[in-house]
Protein backbone atom coordinates (compact mmCIF):
# COMPACT_ATOMS: atom_id res chain seq x y z
CA UNK A 1 0.00 0.00 0.00
CA UNK A 2 1.44 3.24 -0.87
CA UNK A 3 1.74 6.34 1.51
CA UNK A 4 -0.60 9.38 0.73
CA UNK A 5 1.54 12.43 -0.38
CA UNK A 6 1.99 14.88 2.11
CA UNK A 7 0.03 17.94 2.10
CA UNK A 8 1.79 21.05 0.75
CA UNK A 9 3.99 23.51 3.24
CA UNK A 10 1.29 25.78 2.12
CA UNK A 11 -1.61 23.97 3.34
CA UNK A 12 -2.26 23.96 7.00
CA UNK A 13 -5.27 23.16 8.76
CA UNK A 14 -7.05 25.92 11.02
CA UNK A 15 -9.65 25.84 13.46
CA UNK A 16 -12.16 28.75 14.76
CA UNK A 17 -14.61 28.93 17.21
CA UNK A 18 -17.16 31.66 18.09
CA UNK A 19 -19.28 32.99 20.70
CA UNK A 20 -22.70 35.08 20.82
CA UNK A 21 -20.99 38.34 20.64
CA UNK A 22 -20.65 41.21 17.77
CA UNK A 23 -23.57 40.05 15.74
CA UNK A 24 -27.28 41.18 13.96
CA UNK A 25 -29.61 38.46 15.84
CA UNK A 26 -31.77 40.33 18.72
CA UNK A 27 -33.13 38.70 21.98
CA UNK A 28 -33.14 35.59 22.78
CA UNK A 29 -30.97 34.80 19.75
CA UNK A 30 -28.25 37.99 20.91
CA UNK A 31 -26.43 38.17 18.77
CA UNK A 32 -24.26 36.58 16.70
CA UNK A 33 -26.24 33.20 16.15
CA UNK A 34 -25.10 31.12 13.26
CA UNK A 35 -28.40 28.88 13.06
CA UNK A 36 -30.75 28.99 10.81
CA UNK A 37 -33.36 26.84 12.41
CA UNK A 38 -33.74 27.86 15.46
CA UNK A 39 -36.11 30.97 14.49
CA UNK A 40 -34.31 33.78 14.56
CA UNK A 41 -34.70 36.10 11.68
CA UNK A 42 -33.12 34.84 8.43
CA UNK A 43 -31.79 38.16 7.40
CA UNK A 44 -29.74 38.34 10.64
CA UNK A 45 -28.39 34.92 10.41
CA UNK A 46 -27.51 35.29 6.89
CA UNK A 47 -25.64 38.97 7.86
CA UNK A 48 -23.76 36.74 10.93
CA UNK A 49 -22.62 34.02 8.32
CA UNK A 50 -21.71 36.73 5.88
CA UNK A 51 -19.66 38.08 9.04
CA UNK A 52 -17.73 35.24 9.01
CA UNK A 53 -16.70 34.84 5.62
CA UNK A 54 -15.36 38.29 5.51
CA UNK A 55 -13.52 37.74 8.43
CA UNK A 56 -11.70 34.24 7.19
CA UNK A 57 -11.53 36.34 4.16
CA UNK A 58 -13.55 34.02 1.98
CA UNK A 59 -16.31 33.48 -0.46
CA UNK A 60 -19.39 32.68 1.67
CA UNK A 61 -19.90 29.82 -0.28
CA UNK A 62 -17.19 28.25 0.46
CA UNK A 63 -18.50 27.46 4.06
CA UNK A 64 -20.20 24.12 4.06
CA UNK A 65 -23.18 23.72 6.87
CA UNK A 66 -25.21 20.60 8.00
CA UNK A 67 -28.42 20.04 8.43
CA UNK A 68 -27.44 18.06 11.85
CA UNK A 69 -29.97 15.47 13.47
CA UNK A 70 -28.08 13.80 16.35
CA UNK A 71 -27.12 10.81 14.34
CA UNK A 72 -24.09 9.23 12.53
CA UNK A 73 -24.05 10.56 8.95
CA UNK A 74 -20.54 11.68 7.71
CA UNK A 75 -19.96 13.49 4.18
CA UNK A 76 -17.33 13.70 2.06
CA UNK A 77 -17.75 17.06 0.24
CA UNK A 78 -15.18 18.83 -1.95
CA UNK A 79 -16.33 21.79 -3.19
CA UNK A 80 -19.44 24.30 -2.00
CA UNK A 81 -22.86 23.04 -1.37
CA UNK A 82 -26.42 24.40 -2.36
CA UNK A 83 -27.57 24.76 1.48
CA UNK A 84 -26.40 22.67 4.09
CA UNK A 85 -25.47 19.32 3.53
CA UNK A 86 -29.48 17.03 4.58
CA UNK A 87 -29.07 14.57 7.72
CA UNK A 88 -25.64 14.73 8.01
CA UNK A 89 -23.27 15.43 11.63
CA UNK A 90 -20.12 15.44 10.14
CA UNK A 91 -18.25 16.80 7.16
CA UNK A 92 -14.78 15.52 5.67
CA UNK A 93 -12.69 17.20 3.24
CA UNK A 94 -9.41 16.86 1.62
CA UNK A 95 -10.01 20.43 -0.74
CA UNK A 96 -8.02 23.32 0.61
CA UNK A 97 -10.19 26.84 1.31
CA UNK A 98 -13.46 24.38 1.80
CA UNK A 99 -14.55 25.63 5.46
CA UNK A 100 -16.75 22.50 7.58
CA UNK A 101 -19.16 24.42 10.07
CA UNK A 102 -20.66 22.67 12.97
CA UNK A 103 -23.15 24.43 14.68
CA UNK A 104 -23.36 23.73 18.65
CA UNK A 105 -25.52 25.60 21.97
CA UNK A 106 -24.15 22.41 24.25
CA UNK A 107 -22.99 19.03 22.04
CA UNK A 108 -19.35 18.63 21.75
CA UNK A 109 -18.07 20.27 18.73
CA UNK A 110 -14.94 18.30 17.52
CA UNK A 111 -12.62 20.12 14.50
CA UNK A 112 -10.13 17.14 13.66
CA UNK A 113 -6.78 17.64 11.27
CA UNK A 114 -4.81 15.44 9.82
CA UNK A 115 -1.93 17.83 8.35
CA UNK A 116 0.24 15.25 6.58
CA UNK A 117 -2.35 13.83 4.58
CA UNK A 118 -4.04 16.79 4.20
CA UNK A 119 -7.81 15.90 5.60
CA UNK A 120 -9.87 17.78 8.61
CA UNK A 121 -13.63 17.15 9.56
CA UNK A 122 -15.93 19.02 11.85
CA UNK A 123 -18.27 16.68 13.86
CA UNK A 124 -21.39 17.36 15.91
CA UNK A 125 -21.24 14.77 18.75
CA UNK A 126 -24.91 14.94 21.38
CA UNK A 127 -25.36 12.20 23.52
CA UNK A 128 -26.48 10.09 20.49
CA UNK A 129 -23.99 10.43 18.21
CA UNK A 130 -21.51 9.86 21.03
CA UNK A 131 -23.71 6.74 22.00
CA UNK A 132 -24.71 5.57 18.12
CA UNK A 133 -20.79 5.78 16.86
CA UNK A 134 -20.70 9.30 15.15
CA UNK A 135 -16.38 9.59 15.77
CA UNK A 136 -15.87 5.84 14.54
CA UNK A 137 -17.84 6.86 11.52
CA UNK A 138 -15.79 9.89 10.89
CA UNK A 139 -12.45 8.81 11.45
CA UNK A 140 -13.42 5.58 8.91
CA UNK A 141 -14.23 8.93 5.97
CA UNK A 142 -10.96 10.35 6.88
CA UNK A 143 -9.18 7.08 6.71
CA UNK A 144 -10.71 6.65 2.64
CA UNK A 145 -9.10 10.27 1.90
CA UNK A 146 -5.74 8.67 3.13
CA UNK A 147 -5.60 9.97 7.07
CA UNK A 148 -4.21 8.28 9.76
CA UNK A 149 -4.64 8.26 13.13
CA UNK A 150 -1.64 9.03 14.32
CA UNK A 151 -1.32 12.28 12.44
CA UNK A 152 -4.98 13.29 13.56
CA UNK A 153 -4.91 16.25 16.15
CA UNK A 154 -8.38 16.90 17.61
CA UNK A 155 -9.68 20.22 19.18
CA UNK A 156 -13.18 19.81 21.43
CA UNK A 157 -14.97 22.78 21.56
CA UNK A 158 -16.49 24.27 24.60
CA UNK A 159 -19.88 22.12 25.20
CA UNK A 160 -21.96 21.45 28.76
CA UNK A 161 -20.06 20.19 31.39
CA UNK A 162 -20.39 16.81 33.22
CA UNK A 163 -21.73 19.12 36.10
CA UNK A 164 -24.23 20.18 34.62
CA UNK A 165 -25.88 18.00 32.56
CA UNK A 166 -27.98 15.70 34.36
CA UNK A 167 -29.66 13.05 32.48
CA UNK A 168 -31.36 9.68 33.80
CA UNK A 169 -29.36 6.74 34.93
CA UNK A 170 -30.67 4.35 32.32
CA UNK A 171 -29.42 6.77 29.10
CA UNK A 172 -26.25 7.54 31.32
CA UNK A 173 -25.94 3.91 31.27
CA UNK A 174 -26.03 3.46 27.53
CA UNK A 175 -24.11 6.11 26.76
CA UNK A 176 -21.59 4.89 29.00
CA UNK A 177 -21.40 1.42 27.56
CA UNK A 178 -19.58 3.40 24.07
CA UNK A 179 -17.45 5.95 26.23
CA UNK A 180 -17.31 4.63 30.40
CA UNK A 181 -15.19 8.43 30.85
CA UNK A 182 -18.63 10.07 30.02
CA UNK A 183 -20.47 8.71 32.81
CA UNK A 184 -20.37 11.48 35.96
CA UNK A 185 -21.81 12.68 38.78
CA UNK A 186 -23.69 16.33 38.36
CA UNK A 187 -23.04 19.17 41.07
CA UNK A 188 -26.69 17.92 43.14
CA UNK A 189 -24.67 14.16 42.85
CA UNK A 190 -26.95 13.06 40.33
CA UNK A 191 -26.09 10.50 37.42
CA UNK A 192 -24.96 13.09 34.35
CA UNK A 193 -22.82 13.01 31.69
CA UNK A 194 -19.16 14.40 30.51
CA UNK A 195 -19.62 14.34 27.03
CA UNK A 196 -15.85 15.90 26.18
CA UNK A 197 -14.37 13.37 28.19
CA UNK A 198 -16.12 10.86 26.87
CA UNK A 199 -15.12 11.91 23.16
CA UNK A 200 -11.70 12.41 24.02
CA UNK A 201 -11.24 8.58 25.44
CA UNK A 202 -12.62 7.41 22.32
CA UNK A 203 -10.49 9.53 20.16
CA UNK A 204 -7.38 8.95 22.61
CA UNK A 205 -7.96 4.68 21.86
CA UNK A 206 -8.62 4.78 18.14
CA UNK A 207 -5.48 5.98 18.22
CA UNK A 208 -5.58 9.89 18.13
CA UNK A 209 -2.42 11.57 20.10
CA UNK A 210 -3.39 14.94 20.60
CA UNK A 211 -6.89 16.10 22.33
CA UNK A 212 -7.27 19.38 23.31
CA UNK A 213 -10.59 20.63 25.08
CA UNK A 214 -11.76 24.29 25.26
CA UNK A 215 -12.40 24.07 28.96
CA UNK A 216 -15.67 26.61 28.69
CA UNK A 217 -19.20 25.56 29.71
CA UNK A 218 -21.45 26.89 27.90
CA UNK A 219 -24.18 26.55 30.64
CA UNK A 220 -21.78 28.47 33.08
CA UNK A 221 -20.81 30.90 30.26
CA UNK A 222 -22.63 33.71 29.45
CA UNK A 223 -20.93 34.79 26.15
CA UNK A 224 -21.70 31.17 24.70
CA UNK A 225 -25.13 29.76 23.56
CA UNK A 226 -26.77 27.02 25.79
CA UNK A 227 -29.85 25.23 24.77
CA UNK A 228 -30.07 23.67 28.18
CA UNK A 229 -29.81 27.01 30.36
CA UNK A 230 -31.80 29.03 28.06
CA UNK A 231 -34.63 27.03 25.99
CA UNK A 232 -34.81 29.19 22.65
CA UNK A 233 -31.51 30.47 22.02
CA UNK A 234 -28.61 30.81 18.95
CA UNK A 235 -25.89 28.47 18.03
CA UNK A 236 -22.38 29.07 17.81
CA UNK A 237 -20.34 27.65 15.58
CA UNK A 238 -16.80 25.46 15.44
CA UNK A 239 -15.05 26.06 11.61
CA UNK A 240 -12.37 23.91 10.79
CA UNK A 241 -10.33 24.11 7.12
CA UNK A 242 -6.92 23.88 5.05
CA UNK A 243 -5.88 26.96 4.64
Amino acid sequence: MSTPPAAPPSVRPRRVVTDRRGGRSASPYDSFNLGDHVGDDPAAVAANRGRVARELAVPEDRLVWMNQVHGTGVAVVDGPQDGPVPATDALVTATPGLLLCVLVADCVPILLADPVAGVVAAVHAGREGVRQGVLPATLSAMASLGARARHVTALLGPAVCGLDYEVPGQLRAEVARVAPEAAVRTRQGTAGLDLRAGVAAILRRAGIPEVVQDPRCTVEDPLLFSHRRDGVTGRQAGLVWLA
